[in-house]
């Protein structure tokens, strides 16, 4: 096994009483595309802001190729590029003028930028707009031409904030087919992202949750540990039935998704009849039930769920958070 690319040994950050990141402890592989997943407030931006050098850990550390980032910061980030949501383009350069901007700030030689500009705009499909200002371009091209000046000095760690945020499915389906050549490449990219139909993309990811990860596998085999355990249920009045389903016997979560439920169950075969007829007596119309494969948002809702019972549990016996 060769040594990792990133390893987060109990990585913390808070900021005053709020503990933002609670002691993430994980490997990702060279050459390996991860993810970190969860929503707004997770903590995904303040970890990777951690592993970019921009915010110092309050406990723990990481170490990117070796070099740690509390230690030897400058060496960890020597082959490191780190994209936030808010890239420092610069609205008044055209296209052409900010790449030569940031091949000069990573000081990329002058013989290696012609074809590496080639390629750049080659795959991000920015050479017919080489001319026009950064500011007269749409959102998923600028999210575009961020990325390509980070990739300016061909690092070999990409961190990724939410890169896809706020674009047009065109422009999503083009970042992410630059994310997948650059690692077709050998390149270690870590991606946060609040989209869980974006999660199957990973190799691996982190599922997180109030800044703890609470579950971290590749997603089928995420998926795979909830199989045989969720009901989707057609009842109405929907919500009110989401309620009564949550407080029946054997149903450890009930979630809505549109205008079904879905309900976590320790054997999804043997409750569906009962939940049924369950909900039937309570007056609620029941069009069917059947047993189905479970999403990475069923997978990050049920996982959550845990952690917060689990977390209300401790925090009633006294337990440190």
């Amino acid at each position: 096994m060769s040594a990792p690319a990133l390893a987060l040994r109990g990585l913390t950050r808070r900021f005053g009483a709020l503990t933002a990141v609670a002691g993430l402890t994980f490997d990702v592989r060279p050459g390996e595309l991860f993810g970190l997943v969860g929503p707004d407030g997770a903590g995904k931006t303040t970890t990777l802001r951690m592993l970019a050098g921009v915010l110092p850990p309050s406990a723990g550390d990481a170490e990117i190729l070796g070099a740690s980032v509390t230690r030897d910061p400058e060496r960890a980030r020597r082959d490191l590029a780190y994209m936030p949501q808010r890239f420092g383009l610069y609205g008044d350069l055209t296209v052409r003028e900010n790449l030569d901007f940031y091949a000069d700030l990573y000081r990329v030689p002058a013989a290696e930028r012609a074809p590496r500009l080639e390629r750049l705009y080659r795959f991000s499909n920015l050479g017919p707009f080489r001319d026009r200002l950064a500011a007269a371009l749409s959102g998923g091209m600028k999210q575009k031409l961020g990325l390509s000046c980070a990739l300016i000095h061909e690092p070999r760690v990409l961190l990724l904030d939410e890169p896809t945020f706020g674009v047009d499915p065109v422009s999503r389906r083009d970042l992410w087919l630059i994310v997948h050549e650059m690692v077709a490449r050998g390149v270690t990219a870590v991606v946060s992202t609040a989209y869980m139909d974006e999660a199957e993309r990973f190799d691996r990811l982190a599922l997180l949750h109030r800044g703890r990860v609470v579950a971290l596998d590749a997603p089928a085999a995420l998926q795979a540990a909830l199989a045989g355990r969720l009901l989707e249920v057609r009842a109405t009045p929907v919500r009110a039935a989401q309620a009564a389903a949550e407080a029946l016997p054997g149903v450890t979560r009930a979630a809505l998704f549109g205008d079904r439920l879905h309900l976590t169950v320790a054997d999804a075969a043997g409750a569906g009849a009962r939940i049924e007829a369950a909900l039937r007596a309570r007056g609620f119309a029941v069009d069917g039930w059947r047993v189905i494969e479970p999403s990475l948002e069923d997978v990050f809702m049920a996982r959550a769920a845990e952690a917060a019972a689990a977390e209300a549990a401790g925090a009633g016996r006294g337990d440190a958070p």
